[in-house]
């Protein structure tokens, strides 16, 4: 992760990578991959009829019905996100705060970035009146709102924005006639299942909506590219669909065999890799809710994590004990936090907070341990977090908070 400009603090033009999970990678995955090293091409842009047909059998399975010739995959999620905003003219919406490598696609293109407000209880969504309102601004001062790219299971905050919030922020988005992109690289990550309700924004808007998944959420290591866009129905999803396979095409986007036939495995899903997911989201969920303890328990402020392996911390409670250390921006609370933890601590200005505001997100995989061998023992412990490199990292992590938290009360003793 590369810093803002160090000098002047000017403009993010570098944003943090997706969380890893941290373990080893799935020895039946790699065994696929290393049977398809001796293919040295890449699949027809948006994916051959093979992979076409387990990206659709994996949305079937989530009430996403797909069909080949509205679904596409390519070499990551960034770079279907770029074909989708060249695909559609005009302005783009995103949450705040939002995914770090949202903004920076459309602002390649020339496109301005427009944040909204996302309500208290949940980010990734924003909140319906402050999207009105946000739009009508935008229409005042002869600007073209086109696209609105949202994630209901949400990186940076971890939470999942609640059904009644997603249709009252759809219902204003499609009567401002906005398409929308819904991220969904986190869905199959729930840390509780059976008490968390996402819907698909597909399912509530099956005509506007076009679902982007990078299988680095769940299915694939960050370093094998491979993502899936599964396009709306009708003739709108089938022109669009084709817009973006032609930007797919200007930009040789295409999936290496090798990691195409890894993601063909992955997305169909054999009982090696659920039962992976499944124990990783168990990891993952438990470090989460123990270091989002040693978070709220120092002072800061922190929804608890639903989703994902990292946690979205607001250290303003603890500010006194920040301005006694010389913090007095996010990305000095960066510099800070990654220096004191020993792990990447990337700021609040990473994904669209004020600069100003000290918050942070956390990951939950540099706590699992420091080698290959310590994280995969976390994959077959009861309780991961009470494995003694974890307890380290979770005590360390809760000793650094409990500091600031001791600054501000000294600063408070003193006035």
């Amino acid at each position: 992760m590369r810093r803002t400009e160090p000098e002047g603090h000017g403009p993010v033009r570098f944003g943090p990578p997706l969380p890893d999970d941290g373990l080893p990678v799935l020895p039946e995955l790699a065994g696929v991959l290393a049977a398809a090293a001796a293919r040295g091409g890449a699949e027809p842009v948006g994916g051959g009829a093979t992979l076409l047909d387990a990206a659709c059998g994996y949305g079937d399975r989530r009430g996403l019905p797909a069909v080949p010739d509205r679904t596409a995959l390519a070499p990551g999620a960034p770079a279907l996100l770029t074909a989708l905003t060249a695909a559609i003219d005009g302005d783009v919406l995103v949450p705040r705060p939002c995914a770090s490598w949202w903004p920076p696609y459309a602002r390649l293109l020339g496109r301005p970035v427009f944040p909204v407000p996302t309500p208290a209880e949940s980010g990734g969504v924003p909140d319906p009146y402050a999207l009105l309102e946000t739009v009508r601004r935008m229409r005042a001062e002869g600007r073209d709102p086109r696209l609105l790219v949202l994630s209901v299971a949400d990186d940076p905050t971890a939470t999942v924005a609640p059904p009644e919030l997603l249709h009252e922020t759809l219902e204003a988005a499609a009567g401002e006639g906005l398409h929308l992109v819904s991220d969904e690289t986190w869905r199959d990550t729930l840390h509780d299942p059976h008490d968390t309700v996402l819907l698909s924004p597909a399912e509530m808007l099956p005509d506007r909506v076009t679902v982007v998944t990078d299988l680095a959420g769940s299915l694939l290591p960050p370093g094998w590219p491979a993502a899936v866009a599964r396009f709306p129905a009708g003739e709108g999803g089938a022109a669009l669909h084709a817009r973006v396979l032609d930007v797919l095409t200007a930009l040789d986007a295409r999936v290496a065999a090798p990691v195409a036939a890894a993601a063909g495995y992955a997305l169909s899903e054999p009982e090696p890799v659920t039962a992976r997911v499944a124990a990783t989201v168990r990891v993952h969920a438990r470090v989460a809710a123990a270091a989002h303890h040693a978070v709220v328990s120092a002072g800061a402020l922190a929804r608890p994590p639903r989703c994902g392996r990292h946690l979205y911390a607001d250290l303003t409670p603890l500010a006194p004990g920040l301005s006694e250390r010389g913090i007095g921006d996010a990305q000095e609370l960066e510099d800070f936090l990654t220096a004191r933890l020993g792990m990447p601590a990337p700021g609040g200005h990473r994904f669209g907070d004020d600069f100003e505001t000290h918050r942070v997100r956390l990951c939950t995989a540099p706590l699992l341990g420091e080698n290959p061998e310590e994280r995969a023992r976390c994959l077959d412990a009861d309780d991961p977090a009470e494995l003694p490199q974890v307890r380290r990292a979770l005590h360390h992590l809760a000793s650094v908070f409990d500091d600031l938290r001791d600054g501000a009360r000294r600063w408070e003793s003193s006035r």
